[in-house]
């Protein structure tokens, strides 16, 4: 099929949208490819189609997993074959993904950019017939960008496995110093090319206002735009209160955090896009990937940490190309607060030193040993168990991170998964003489297919009522047969991780780069000071936003508040001016001055001259108007 057919075929577009055509056929052409577009600008289109047109597999690297398993499932339903290696798999459930991924029909892998520095990996993905390498997120290999990490510099080895390959690097957000540094750290070839789609949206309007009652202003803004919204808050503690507020006030809404079970938050976000729930209140885990393009507000009540991440949030509005708005609600409290998280980033080596000795202890990790472990990890219990303030040690652990000791993943959904991994006459053989587990294993190989080839999910509930037991019992059965190594039975997960990248060492030994985190603190001060700047000067906020990504313009938006605000100012002169002029030639009644203006609406007049009256500058006197 031809890029038009598969676009047609698969996604039933008749056509590209702006750029993507143009990308699409840089990549076929085998050059190296940077695209810079807008979130809602259908990145993955523009490495999906190329992928499908060629001979071969795509390598997707991604830092989000809860966007890979999204786009995976995407693909599934549309019958195209891919799948996602994340954290949180068995190294042997790794090994036959990338089986199949070398020998069989897998067009797809999405993989992290940790995954990629396994060896093993490394030495599969060179045996794949490779026809495009996409880097999705591609900011996060540049240390000048907001979310810089570390894992992604090692992305250059890719070219070595497969050096005739094109790279095809993807972000929504990145500034001119970004973009340079993407082509520098993925060593693009000569000949590279790179899209700029114009990070305006027209159809946006961006509000922001300084408030104490942030509840008033919002119901208000419900009240106003109708549609659904999102509405970010700070923590999981504020989803809930606020989401508890906006029903008592008659609002269809609930409320999203990573906190939540992953069939919780599935069901959330169904019912938010199914147009159930009118407004999902959540915290920054919410919304990445989601596919909603009538989204009619975005609400902020609170102050983001950069622009980057604001314009990213904000740009899930409107993606239907309909008005919509991105509301940036704050008080002075918001900026103290920013302040003070700004001040905690740069923690001393004696708080880095203990976090990381406690996070040994926690997971009981031996001296020289640990390389590779992976643990299921709650921040909040572990800060609550040796007594750490929460906001400095996620600092002092992005700090660990970003010095290569430890990764940290988001939480993450993997369902209950098995395999068998006995031949056919062996099950049957151990069937037959242990009539314990027989119902077990004919529920199994009856109710899913393809149990021999590869894991399969399970339900460990669907198989506990069929057979009649309670759940726990089917977990312990398949357990037992795990250990026997009959089976390989994976239970479900839904926590975030943590892995140690490097053995343990002593916190003496702990080598801590000053110079480079000194570095980052720069940047990270440099942002903040960027989103006090736009909150703070009355400036068109597009404009702002624009100039901040070096898409430099002297145009206004006409849509913003301040936009509106000069406009209405210079409305409410205009109306000034020609009231008091019409008075100084003679005194009038109010109905007759007003039936005379031309500027401004009935009610604009009236409330005008009230207010010019209570300034002293008109006054009444026997029903006419006179200056003061």
């Amino acid at each position: 099929m031809t890029i038009h057919q598969v676009l047609k075929h698969y996604w039933g577009y008749d056509a590209f949208r702006a750029l993507q055509e143009d990308i699409v056929q840089s990549v076929l052409e085998g050059k190296d490819t940077l695209a810079l577009l807008p979130t809602g600008g259908g990145k993955s289109i523009c490495f999906q189609v190329p992928a499908l047109v060629q001979p071969g597999i795509c390598v997707v690297v991604s830092p989000l997993i809860a966007l890979m398993k999204d786009q995976v499932e995407n693909l599934k339903v549309r019958g195209i074959e891919a799948v996602a290696i994340v954290s949180g798999m068995s190294k042997r459930e790794v090994d036959i993904l990338l089986d199949n991924c070398v020998y069989g029909k897998i067009k797809f892998l999405y993989i992290s950019p940790e995954r990629l520095s396994s060896p093993l990996v490394q030495e599969r993905i060179r045996h794949m017939n490779v026809n495009l390498f996409a880097i999705d997120e591609a900011h996060c290999i540049s240390q000048w960008g907001y979310d810089f990490r570390p894992p992604y510099l090692q992305l250059a080895e890719l070219r070595e496995l497969h050096p005739k390959v094109p790279v095809l690097a993807l972000t929504a957000t990145a500034t001119q110093q970004v973009a340079d540094d993407i082509v520098s750290k993925l060593v693009f070839k000569k000949g590279f090319q790179i899209f700029r789609k114009s990070f305006e949206r027209t159809n946006l309007s961006y509000v922001v206002a300084k408030e104490e009652n942030k509840l008033k202003r919002l119901l208000n803004l419900l009240k106003k735009v109708k549609g659904s919204g999102i509405v970010y808050v700070r923590n999981r503690r504020e989803t809930q209160e606020l989401a508890r507020q906006l029903v008592l006030e008659g609002i269809k809404a609930d409320f999203y955090h990573a906190g939540l079970a992953a069939e919780v938050r599935s069901q959330k976000q169904d019912d938010w896009k199914a147009n159930k729930l009118r407004v999902i209140v959540a915290t920054n885990a919410f919304g990445m990937g989601i596919d909603k393009p009538d989204v009619r507000f975005v609400a902020h009540m609170d102050l983001p940490e950069s622009l980057e991440a604001y314009y990213q949030e904000a740009g899930r509005a409107g993606r239907d190309e309909k008005k919509s708005y991105a509301v940036l609600l704050y008080n002075d409290a918001d900026v103290k607060a920013l302040e003070r998280k700004l001040a905690q980033g740069s923690p001393i080596l004696a708080e880095i030193q203990l976090v990381y000795h406690q996070l040994g202890n926690h997971f009981q990790v031996a001296y020289g040993a640990g390389e590779g472990l992976l643990f299921p990890f709650d921040v909040a219990d572990f800060c609550k168990k040796y007594k750490l303030e929460p906001i400095k040690t996620l600092n002092i652990l992005k700090v660990l991170s970003l010095e290569g000791y430890i990764g940290l993943t988001e939480s993450v959904y993997l369902p209950s998964r098995l395999q068998v991994v006995v031949d056919y006459e062996a099950l049957y053989s151990f069937q037959l003489s242990n009539a314990t587990y027989e119902p077990l294993l004919k529920t199994l190989l009856r109710s899913y297919g393809g149990l021999y080839d590869q894991y399969v999910p399970i339900k460990e509930q669907d198989l506990a009522k069929r057979l009649q037991i309670s759940v726990s019992q089917v977990a312990q059965m398949l357990t037992k047969l795990n250990d026997m190594q009959l089976i390989a039975y994976e239970p479900k997960t839904d926590q975030p991780q943590v892995q140690f990248l490097l053995p343990r060492v002593d916190r003496a030994h702990l080598g801590i780069d000053y110079t480079f985190l000194a570095q980052r603190q720069a940047i990270y001060q440099k942002q903040v000071e960027s989103v006090l700047h736009y909150v703070n000067k009355p400036i068109c906020r597009s404009q702002q936003l624009l100039n901040y990504f070096d898409e430099l313009t002297k145009e206004t938006c006409g849509v913003c508040d301040v936009c509106i605000g000069a406009r209405k100012k210079h409305s409410e002169d205009a109306l000034r001016f020609a009231i008091l002029e019409k008075l100084r030639v003679e005194p009038l009644s109010i109905e007759v001055l007003v039936d005379s203006l031309h500027e401004g609406t009935e009610a604009a007049r009236i409330e005008l001259i009230r207010i010019l009256i209570d300034e002293g500058r008109l006054r009444l006197s026997k029903d006419l108007l006179y200056l003061g």
